[in-house]
């Protein structure tokens, strides 16, 4: 029995294998508990092994290219089109081992384990970051009940937990003032959890030059730098900066037919979490583009007179995105001069 080409459903516990040879007859069709899966592949000549792009698919696919084989992850979006019926392991390991011998068949580059390592501080502060919104959502709301409010704003929120210190203070009964406060002091002990994601962040970028490069672009800060280098790693597997950015999702989504283009909004492929820092990072800039006078501020300004500010501040996401992959292309200090042409 000769296999070529193998399509593995990760899961869990379970794991689903199906073998095709070099005709694409299926040869082998079975399941594989987790601590046999090493085990079948070690006895196994090397293949092609095609597994989808999902959680702990980077970890199996460095384990399986350790043993020899060529481990190819396929985005998940791109297999459900070679599923043929229903929803079952066995189908999707059959549809997984079909699309990844597509020879135009897009792949995502397996993370190496410092690439993952580098990623976990941000993971840690992003769920930080929402388990801190979450709690002063609940205390805005319980407080309101009761006919005290703030202003918008996270910084706004020490006015609310003055209320509660304040022992003048009588719209809030006593039970509700204890239990509120347990949530303020939920509230203030997240903060330097925060921030010692960021500082761990930060100490990356300074060993690290090409977030140093990274941190020369306008909208880019240590965080989004360090998240760059992370989770792109090699800037060679895009053509160009056009490229990059569609690879983001930065780029309008097309709905054309009959030789008629139309564009909708921005596709949203991609990395969300890259996404999200950098048109943060141009919302951030486009508080500061009136008193700017580079090339690139002119270039937003004359965009602001036509164009409406969200849709300039994804423009400019764009824009950013492409510098971003030429800086990193080129290993080059970002210059103003050769972003505005």
């Amino acid at each position: 029995m000769k296999i070529s080409t193998i399509g593995l459903d990760i899961a869990k516990t379970m794991f689903q294998v199906h073998g095709v040879d070099d005709a694409g007859h299926a040869v082998l069709r079975r399941q594989l508990r987790r601590g046999a899966v090493l085990r079948f592949f070690t006895g196994l000549a090397p293949c092609l092994v095609g597994i989808e792009a999902c959680c702990t698919a980077h970890y199996w696919a460095r384990e399986l290219t350790g043993l020899g084989h060529e481990v190819r992850l396929v985005p998940p979006s791109y297999v459900k089109a070679y599923v043929k019926r229903g929803k079952n392991d066995a189908v999707d390991a059959e549809a997984i081992c079909e699309a990844v011998t597509r020879p135009n068949m897009r792949f995502v580059p397996v993370k190496s384990v410092g690439q993952q390592a580098a990623l976990v501080p941000h993971r840690v502060r992003d769920v930080l970051i929402r388990q801190r919104t979450m709690l002063i959502n609940v205390l805005r709301s319980q407080m309101a009940e009761f006919g005290v409010i703030a202003a918008k704003g996270r910084r706004k929120t020490g006015d609310l937990v003055a209320v509660l210190h304040d022992a003048e203070e009588r719209r809030i009964p006593a039970p509700a003032r204890a239990m509120l406060l347990e949530l303020a002091g939920a509230i203030t002990a997240l903060e330097p959890r925060i921030a010692g994601t960021e500082t761990v962040m930060v100490a990356a970028v300074r060993r690290d030059p090409v977030a140093r490069l990274l941190t020369t672009i306008p909208g880019v800060g240590p965080i989004t730098a360090s998240a760059m280098t992370a989770a792109v790693g090699d800037p060679g597997r895009f053509r160009n900066g056009r490229h990059f950015a569609a690879w983001l999702g930065l780029v309008a989504k097309q709905n054309s037919t009959g030789g008629k283009p139309r564009l909708g909004r921005i596709s949203k492929m991609g990395d969300r979490y890259l996404r999200k820092l950098l048109v943060l990072g141009a919302t951030s800039s486009l508080r500061r583009v009136r008193g700017d006078q580079t090339p690139l501020a002119a270039w937003t300004r004359r965009l602001l007179e036509r164009r409406p500010a969200r849709l300039v501040t994804v423009a400019l996401a764009n824009k950013t995105a492409r510098i971003v992959w030429a800086v990193m292309a080129h290993g080059e200090v970002y210059r103003a001069d050769a972003a505005a042409a």
